[in-house]
């Protein structure tokens, strides 16, 4: 995990994440070892979250980007290609386990209406299908803010009943809110895992370590016959292999999408500057977004012909043989 700090004048970084407080993020932010002595809030979304870093309220940020059972985060991918850079630092897997917590008094077989994130739901659809068929779903902002709404909601005439009678969220959202378990290990998949990124402004990347990731965007100005092919070229002819790549709509119009990438290797390789600088050549609206440690480390096996010693002396040869 790379060092992170506060900025000049100030003791104590700031750190915010996808709350509220028992957030799968909150979990993830949590394994970044200078948290313990940072200050930490909360964010409503993922959108006010990056605001936050943006506007300077926060030094970094814990995301979603990526589950292995429902692929990449919409909103993290949308809103980090749009707006002022931002700099990923590094990333943090948490395996994923859901619970069933009921408001007060209610059983198993009277839940009409569930609240849960959209991804969470994602991954507990078919055990909601067997055992809940009828049961209306409605989105939340987080799985620990989806529970929350299931305690009683002040009004200025009183208490009134919550709005939903069950959530999908953590087991220790279950433990910090007292909510009745109705149901465990109501994961369709298990092993599930998710990608959360700490995010920062733009900054000095970490240091490479052999076992790291790139992750870029990269805009279609138009789209035609062999877009993707030009952009794919340019990591196959330098052996760079692509773990992650997913299209985007950028919110202009059909038909205009952007690709968010995740490639192996750091920018201060040879091939990785090599096929960012022929995409910035034909692409020029691509977006660095940083180079960081995998979560898991694996080496990755350079090829000798695309080694950095390689690059340097195919440009020497080719020094020599100007200055003939």
């Amino acid at each position: 995990m790379p060092p992170v700090s506060s900025e000049a004048g100030r003791a104590r970084a700031r750190f915010t994440f996808l709350g509220p407080e028992g957030t799968f993020t909150e979990a993830a932010l949590r394994q970044i070892p200078e948290v313990a002595e940072s200050d930490v809030t909360p964010s409503s979304s993922v959108i006010s979250a990056l605001a936050a870093v943006r506007a300077g309220d926060a030094d970094y940020a814990m995301v979603p980007i990526e589950n292995s059972v429902e692929g990449g985060v919409s909103a993290t991918l949308d809103d980090v290609a749009s707006g002022d850079d931002l700099q990923i630092l590094a990333e943090v897997l948490v395996p994923i386990s859901f619970v069933l917590v009921g408001r007060e008094g209610i059983g198993l077989d009277e839940v009409c209406r569930i609240t849960t994130h959209t991804h969470a739901w994602a991954q507990v659809r078919g055990w909601a299908d067997a055992h809940l068929p009828s049961a209306e779903f409605t989105p939340a902002s987080s799985t620990a803010a989806g529970a929350r709404l299931l305690l009683p909601q002040p009004h200025d005439d009183g208490t009134a009943a919550p709005a939903f009678d069950a959530a999908v969220c953590a087991p220790l959202v279950a433990e910090q809110t007292g909510l009745p378990v109705l149901a465990e290990r109501i994961e369709d998949t298990a092993g599930a895992v998710t990608r959360f990124v700490l995010v920062g402004r733009p900054g000095p990347l970490p240091e490479p370590t052999g076992s790291d990731k790139t992750t870029l965007t990269v805009p279609l100005p138009d789209d035609h016959p062999g877009a993707l092919l030009e952009i794919l070229e340019q990591f196959s002819t330098r052996g760079i292999n692509l773990s992650r790549i997913e299209s985007r709509p950028t919110g202009s119009g059909l038909g205009q999408y952007f690709f968010s990438i995740d490639l192996e290797g750091h920018l201060a390789e040879e091939r990785v500057q090599a096929a960012l600088a022929a995409l910035h050549r034909i692409f020029p609206g691509v977006r660095f977004l940083g180079s960081y440690p995998r979560a898991v480390e694996r080496m990755v096996k350079v090829p000798t012909h695309m080694s950095d010693a390689a690059y340097r002396s195919g440009r020497e040869w080719v020094a020599g043989l100007l200055q003939r």
